[in-house]
């Protein structure tokens, strides 16, 4: 664990820093259940600093985990120079690697100034809201069809693919690609099933409306077997999307969630898994926030789902 400090935040005392988790570390930890063992039961809760970088500036964070927990409670006010030398220090970072751990530089001055009945003001305590998702404008109900009249056959089966070839993928399909094809535009014919999941008529497929939270890959297909025994929507055929079939659901314009993904929607899966890796080495993903495919060579920590399904003719 490393050495002992306490804090308070708001009316929270926090005895110890775990000062060896890092941002990496936590999938294995804390999804997997206790793949570290140092976990001893699901109300265990660690606290550890990072960098937080998906906003405009890079900012210092107290994260709570635990068992299929997280939860951000605090925001620490550090010098943004010290901050930022901390980002700087990851090198050359994957673009979608947005969260770091701390230098012993940034470790040292919390030390210093925070931990320890050290300065309260430099400690934002972040109360935990409840966000009732906006859901979108409504969408037409599904009739039962497969079919609106112009019903293709997007590549379905799993494949490892290269750069080039996801390139030629993105441009053939005209799928909107931030990086690739930005003037792409696939037209959708959207539907609600009225059943948590969304139908595209012109895809044939059925989708999770929200879908599976992050995890690794081999979870994400044990939760896949685990929703088909037990019949999602009523349905035992749940599968992870081709690359094609991800892309396909990617809108040039963002929405009210920042995502590049109509929001009916949910936004709480804002990069996904396919049924792909990459040749020669990795995973591929779909990136609703960045309106992209990307890969990663298996630094990231893990993926969200979203499942689709092939509907009957």
């Amino acid at each position: 664990m490393g050495m002992f400090h306490s804090m308070k935040v708001g009316d929270l005392t926090i005895d110890s820093i775990d000062w060896e988790m890092t941002p990496e570390w936590t999938f294995g930890t804390f999804e997997s259940w206790g793949g570290r063992e140092r976990i001893r039961n699901n109300n265990e809760r660690i606290y550890y600093f990072y960098i937080d970088n998906w906003g405009d500036e890079p900012k210092l964070c107290l994260m709570e985990r635990g068992v299929k927990h997280a939860r951000i409670i605090a925001e620490i006010k550090a010098p943004a120079e010290l901050v930022e030398r901390c980002v700087d220090g990851q090198g050359e970072a994957a673009f979608y690697e947005r969260t770091f751990a701390i230098d012993e530089s940034v470790r040292t001055w919390l030390i210093e100034h925070v931990l320890d009945n050290g300065d309260a003001s430099l400690v934002r305590p972040i109360k935990e809201v409840v966000v009732v998702e906006d859901m979108g404008r409504s969408l037409p109900l599904w009739d039962g069809t497969r079919d609106a009249g112009d019903l293709i056959a997007l590549p379905a089966e799993p494949a490892a693919l290269t750069d080039e070839q996801v390139a030629d993928l993105i441009t053939s399909w005209n799928f909107f690609d931030a990086e690739h094809n930005p003037g792409g535009r696939f037209a959708n014919h959207l539907h609600d099933s009225g059943q948590r999941t969304i139908v595209d008529q012109r895809t044939g497929l059925m989708w999770q409306s929200s879908g599976l939270d992050i995890a690794s890959i081999r979870s994400i297909n044990r939760s896949i077997v685990e929703l088909n025994r037990a019949g999602f929507a009523g349905y035992h055929d749940w599968r992870l999307p081709s690359l094609a079939e991800a892309m396909s659901l990617l809108e040039p314009i963002q929405n009210d969630k920042d995502l590049y993904l109509d929001s009916n929607f949910s936004g709480e899966q804002p990069f996904i898994f396919v049924a792909g890796q990459r040749h020669p080495g990795g995973y591929w993903f779909v990136d609703f926030k960045q309106g992209r495919a990307f890969w990663s060579s298996g630094t990231i920590p893990g993926g969200f789902g979203r499942l689709c399904r092939t509907l009957s003719l």
